[in-house]
């Protein structure tokens, strides 16, 4: 174990600056799961069948973003920043691609898509007038969001929750006021919260462009140099990130068919996943906080080639991972009811019993989750091994719990309580492989160039 005490600060320091960034982040659909749940069951359910969309769109964005912070955080450890702007650039075309190609499918086909994960007319007729709007976001959401995680790459956090808490703030206003009409505002719904995201979603780009043209000064970024990349870069980012981008493609195309199995059980299930599903978000963001830097500093660890550290530093954020996930789940478990309070009488009986049930199945497997997905996501991908992950989720999602689960729902006719178990229970048993793959160390693989890739090429678009 690590014993010097500046590193427990600093590390810390830099997941709970992550962690407040989720926070705010998955406040935002939080918040408009709260106060549309107040205003209507079908809505809150709809918006929250829409959200796994977005969900999956956020995996994606994770994924490209993930490929610049694996090799912008190794250059950063070699105290190379040059390539880093060709790296961002490369990561915005993927990312923006994917954005573009989701925000058609979205705007064509709303209903279609909500169809798929959801068999309630009431609950696709909320869920399409949200649609409508939000795709919107889809775009501007992957800009910022990528962007923010490249200057992750260099130790840059305090960006990223400052442009969140602003979303957030904003959000929740706009909701207020047009969700319920108040203040002189047209009441309208699932519309008026979508359109409190889209103005919430613009201002974070703003702030970005600011933040990037006027005060960061290490890349100097510029939107010349993003557009015009060396783009022998482009393999090398490919080569990282299309393991990381194929885990996230799936892990999120995974959640929208768990919440298609979850809403063809019922108008109740559905709106008891949306709850439960939202709380975990939130509750266990310092898990999520404590692997994006775990990531950063195995990454800069490996970049500067000293891996005698390595082995006190993995064993270390082993034990910190432990305890964020026996606190995470703690944490969900004493605040069920009081969460629920908040909902008012606008739940069934049925979906406030099993919102409580849910949360405390998440309570157990929040405990996997913290350790696995951090080594997993955080040591094992910072070390340079981005394709250990898309394998173990491609076997375990869709040959183990996608099965399994769906014939718990179809066949058996297993209780809600028993099929949301089993779409979790992966979160314990994935700790595993996890476990054997750390203890291989097989997983340290320098990513960036020999040379440092100090060879200029001719630019290009």
């Amino acid at each position: 174990m690590i014993k010097e005490k500046t590193f427990y600060r600093s590390f810390m320091v830099l997941a709970l600056s992550l962690a407040l960034q989720n926070l705010l982040t998955y406040g935002v659909n939080l918040m408009d799961t709260m106060m549309l749940g107040r205003y209507s069951q079908n809505a809150m359910s709809g918006v929250s069948l829409c959200n796994q969309v977005q969900f999956l769109l956020q995996m994606l964005v994770v994924g490209a973003g993930e490929g610049a912070v694996v090799l912008g955080s190794q250059y950063w450890g070699k105290g190379k920043l040059e390539p880093i702007p060709h790296i961002i650039g490369a990561a915005l075309r993927f990312g923006g691609a994917l954005a573009v190609l989701l925000f058609g499918l979205v705007l064509l086909f709303p209903t279609q898509i909500l169809s798929l994960i959801s068999n309630d007319a009431a609950v696709i007729a909320e869920g399409a007038k949200y649609f409508q709007i939000i795709c919107f976001t889809y775009i501007i959401f992957t800009v910022t969001n990528i962007l923010v995680a490249s200057l992750r790459s260099i130790g840059i956090v305090k960006i990223g929750y400052a442009i969140s808490g602003s979303t957030l703030v904003i959000n929740v206003c706009l909701n207020y006021c047009l969700i319920y009409g108040n203040f002189g505002f047209p009441e309208l719904g699932v519309r008026g919260a979508a359109i409190a995201t889209l103005v919430s979603r613009c201002v974070e780009l703003l702030i970005v462009i600011y933040y990037l043209k006027y005060k960061e000064q290490r890349l100097r970024l510029t939107l010349r140099k993003l557009l015009h990349i060396d783009t022998s870069y482009i393999k090398d980012y490919t080569r990282v990130s299309s393991p990381v981008l194929i885990n996230q493609a799936l892990w999120g195309v995974a959640q929208m068919v768990q919440t298609g199995i979850l809403g063809h059980l019922g108008g109740d299930v559905t709106a008891a996943n949306a709850i439960a599903v939202q709380v975990f978000q939130v509750l266990s963001v310092v898990a999520y906080g404590a692997a994006s830097a775990s990531g950063i500093v195995v990454g800069r660890t490996v970049g500067e080639g000293n891996e005698s550290h390595l082995r006190p530093l993995v064993k270390t954020l082993q034990v910190i991972f432990l305890i964020i996930g026996v606190c995470s789940g703690l944490l969900i478990f004493a605040l069920r009811t009081p969460i629920l309070a908040v909902f008012g009488g606008a739940l069934t009986s049925d979906a406030y019993r099993l919102s409580l049930r849910f949360m405390l199945i998440l309570s157990i497997t929040t405990v996997g989750t913290a350790y696995q997905m951090a080594c997993d996501n955080g040591i094992i991908r910072g070390g340079g091994d981005t394709t250990f992950s898309a394998k173990m989720n491609l076997v375990s999602m869709w040959l183990i719990v996608v099965p399994f689960s769906a014939m718990a729902a179809f066949w058996w006719r297993c209780p809600p309580e028993v099929v949301f178990f089993l779409l979790k229970w992966d979160q314990l048993y994935k700790a595993i492989p996890v476990v054997i793959r750390l203890r291989s160390w097989k997983w340290i693989k320098k990513v960036t160039r020999p040379d440092d890739g100090t060879a200029e090429r001719q630019p290009s678009s």
